[in-house]
């Protein structure tokens, strides 16, 4: 081949180089093991060994007493006969099962503000739980707890209280139990990242833990963590503070809409002012390995009567459809209630065309892909592979779906 330029060895090392810089700063989707359909939140003063157990229970009663057989599910949840038996028999046996995929014990919003005392007391509880299920492998894939923010003064009552429950589940265990990721919340700047992370390091430092192995995620739910005070883009200054540590990155609904001046009727999960959030939280996570979930839905039945459950489902599978819709494919759930229909929104989106998806994996594999009608790119078969293995993950779908790898 004749060619006019004798070499262009040089610019092939500067582009190497380039690239390698960008695969360190983006290095792809997160490779450590499953990400939950949900995390549920259960204040700390009301946690117990059974509490995971007792959720499922719960929500199994009230599927069963409320969409007790296909007709009335499918009803309920907007689902034809094709999709209403296979969801619900999946649904029933997840809450069976597994009803509880990540659980994150509260000592925030959802605890509230208590003496030291109490609060230390509730420490002491919570690791006894703690330990109790893990010795009859009780608790969840995923778990962990949240702590108060460093943004509005309870940051001497936060260190004091991971302290507390790290120092005493590593007296009662010896150990800490896979699975723990800590919840840091209300996150203002960068700088309260940078020195949660140092607390991080002093913590594995003095309790003699694997260095690493404290890892967080932080609760997206100011303006300022979205656009800083200097107009930029907050996330990746995030990031980059957390020094490697930063598993997620979780949406909070309430305290950023309050925070926008939303009246209460308009402060909801699928708000445009929180999908503009939840895009910037995509475009600017998009590559670091940093997983993403949507908030909560706050309503509750006030009752155990068909209209307010009902109301209840209605409303909360509404939202993790929009959630789904928009690619976030995990939420916080509060409430038994809001089991079955985190399970029945999530199972009918991956059951809903499976059969297309498949073949159209199965034909790109096969190098037929003219067979299915649509030609594909090679990034639209890793996102449908990932949607096989999502529903595989959470108990939608068997594993022999899955192309060989």
């Amino acid at each position: 081949m004749n060619l006019s330029v004798s070499s262009y060895d040089d610019l092939s090392a500067r582009i190497a180089a380039v690239r390698d810089e960008h695969g360190e700063r983006r290095p792809g989707a997160a490779a450590d093991g499953r990400q939950p359909v949900h995390t549920v939140y259960v204040p700390a003063d009301r946690f117990s060994r059974t509490t995971p157990a007792d959720f499922g229970a719960e929500a199994l009663r009230l599927l069963n007493t409320h969409a007790p057989g296909d007709g009335s599910f499918g009803a309920v949840f907007a689902l034809g006969p094709e999709l209403a038996g296979p969801v619900r028999e999946r649904v029933a046996a997840k809450l069976a099962t597994e009803p509880v995929e990540d659980v994150r014990i509260d000592f925030e919003d959802g605890y509230g503000t208590r003496s030291d005392a109490e609060e230390d007391a509730h420490v002491e509880q919570v690791v006894e739980a703690v330990a109790a299920a893990y010795q009859v492998k009780a608790l969840p894939h995923y778990w962990g707890v949240r702590v108060k923010s460093f943004a509005d003064g309870g940051h001497a009552r936060s260190m004091r209280t991971l302290d507390g429950f790290l120092t005493t589940l590593r007296d009662r265990l010896g150990r800490l139990p896979g699975g723990f990721t800590i919840t840091f919340p209300k996150v203002v700047t960068a700088e309260h990242v940078a020195l949660f992370t140092e607390w991080l390091e002093r913590l594995e430092t003095s309790l003699g833990l694997p260095t690493g192995i404290l890892r967080f995620e932080v609760q997206v739910e100011t303006p300022q963590a979205v656009v800083d005070d200097g107009g930029r883009i907050g996330l990746r200054a995030i990031v980059d503070a957390a020094a490697g540590r930063l598993t997620a990155a979780h949406f909070g609904v309430y305290d950023y809409t309050a925070a926008l001046g939303l009246p209460p009727h308009e402060q909801r999960l699928d708000h445009p002012a929180c999908d503009f959030a939840r895009h910037v939280m995509q475009v600017s996570l998009a590559g670091p390995g940093v997983r993403l979930s949507d908030g909560s839905t706050n309503v509750v039945p006030r009752n155990d009567g068909p209209d307010e459950v009902n109301a209840t489902w209605a409303t909360h599978a509404a939202h993790v459809r929009h959630s789904l819709r928009h690619g976030f494919y995990q939420g916080w759930d509060l409430h038994p209630a809001h089991l079955p229909s985190r399970y029945a929104a999530v199972y009918a989106f991956h059951l809903a065309g499976v059969d297309d998806v498949i073949g159209r994996v199965r034909a790109w594999h096969e190098q037929a892909a003219g067979g299915t009608g649509v030609l594909d790119e090679p990034a639209t078969i890793r996102a449908l592979t990932s949607r096989l293995r999502r529903a595989v993950d959470c108990g939608a779908l068997d594993e022999s779906v899955l192309p060989p790898s």
